[in-house]
């Protein structure tokens, strides 16, 4: 399998095969197209033409063309991908993407709005209302979004079926098509009562039916992509940065159940982190947390 276009239609097909979602499937495409693309105007579209100085020359191509480091990094780890999984069928002998170094990243951490201020977004609030298009399920977004900790693309594929009031919970499906139960407070559910009879409402006048718990005002679906307007607007009509997104909220989620004394492998659970060490990178311990640790625990403290 010498052809770059042909090996990339068969990785991604195995991908399909192993249920990845299509969140995956749709960025692993867009950055081997890169690299199948490059490989076609510089050799012949042919694999075995493509050692490490050719996939360096292939990193050096993306930065002329304004890629970003976190941008050319996702990308050379798509093309390992590709290669590992060229190497598991026997189709090349080794992974010449291996022997390239990944561009170094900056260490930052994105900041986290404190607690007071998600609360100030959340509270009811008439200029944060004013900049909604539908304020009752707005208001559900940052709900579970900052409530629960789901991703932004499981929060979309939410089903009012996946909504369990007896219990507290949502059946939510990750990664995979992992699933699992996410608990919601009394806050989630007040605005999903509030937000439900709205719904109904509006399937009615439209003279619809959708399983998605999520719907615009056409009554269909709401994508991943409006979620992220939405909150950005309200974000910001709240008082937030306007560098705030839905896993803002989700990082916020994880962040500030550490602070207020949540065991990390319960954390782990609800965000649905397969590994603790993502969850350990994925929440940052705030000064008054440390501190608080270092005073209840250390003998010399007091």
């Amino acid at each position: 399998m010498d052809d770059a276009q042909h090996a990339v239609e068969k990785f991604l097909a195995v991908l399909r095969q192993r249920n990845a979602s299509e969140n995956t499937i749709t960025a692993y495409r867009k950055d081997l197209a890169k690299f199948q693309h490059y490989a076609g105007e510089n050799h012949g579209g042919k694999l075995s033409a493509m050692d490490h100085v050719a996939i360096r020359g292939f990193l050096s191509h993306l930065y002329e063309n304004g890629l970003s480091k976190p941008s050319v990094a996702r990308t050379l780890a798509a093309v390992r991908s590709l290669y590992r999984w060229l190497g598991r069928e026997k189709h090349v002998q080794h992974n010449p993407a291996a022997l390239v170094a990944t561009p170094r990243l900056p260490k930052k951490l994105p900041r986290v709005p404190t607690i007071e201020e998600m609360n100030a977004v959340l509270e009811p609030n008439a200029h944060v209302e004013e900049k909604a298009a539908f304020p009752a399920r707005d208001r559900l977004i940052f709900e579970l979004l900052y409530g629960c900790g789901v991703r932004n693309s499981e929060l979309v594929g939410i089903n009012l079926g996946d909504i369990h009031f007896s219990n507290e919970v949502i059946l939510v499906r990750g990664k995979g098509r992992k699933e699992r139960l996410s608990p919601f407070g009394s806050a989630a559910k007040d605005a999903l009562t509030v937000y439900l009879k709205e719904r109904q409402q509006i399937l009615s006048e439209k003279k619809k039916t959708t399983p998605a718990l999520l719907i615009n005002l056409r009554g269909s679906r709401l994508t991943s992509r409006s979620v992220g307007r939405i909150v950005k607007s309200l974000a910001v009509a709240g008082g937030l940065s306007p560098e705030i997104h839905p896993h803002t909220l989700r990082h916020a989620f994880g962040t500030h159940m550490l602070e207020e004394g949540a065991d990390l492998r319960a954390i782990q659970e609800l965000l649905g982190h397969e590994r603790l060490s993502t969850t350990q990178r994925y929440t940052q311990l705030s000064v008054k947390h440390m501190m608080q640790v270092y005073d209840q625990t250390h003998p010399r403290s007091k």
